[in-house]
């Protein structure tokens, strides 16, 4: 893990209610990890979360079936791509 390695000099201050206070507290006591790991763990995996997509049923056998078999271009994307390509040299 890179943040395990990387010097901690930097700070985060919080106010949370009493509930949320606990819940961190219990956590990093069954944990082993202080509250900036868990604050860094959390980051991650919502992170993670957010860019993974998670196709399911028809969404997944749509997006199956147009990798597969992927319509033919339109004259409308085909001159769209002649403008980048001449536009990038």
């Amino acid at each position: 893990m890179t943040a395990a390695r990387e010097l901690k000099k930097e700070r985060i201050e919080l106010r949370v209610a009493a509930s949320a206070k606990e819940l961190i507290q219990r956590a990093m006591a069954v944990s082993g990890l202080t509250a900036g790991d868990l604050a860094y763990e959390g980051a991650r995996r919502v992170l993670d979360e957010h860019e993974r997509m998670v196709l399911t049923g028809a969404d997944r056998e749509a997006f199956l079936e147009a990798v597969t078999n992927p319509p033919e271009p339109t004259d409308r994307l085909v001159a769209a791509l002649r403008r980048r390509r001449d536009q990038l040299g």
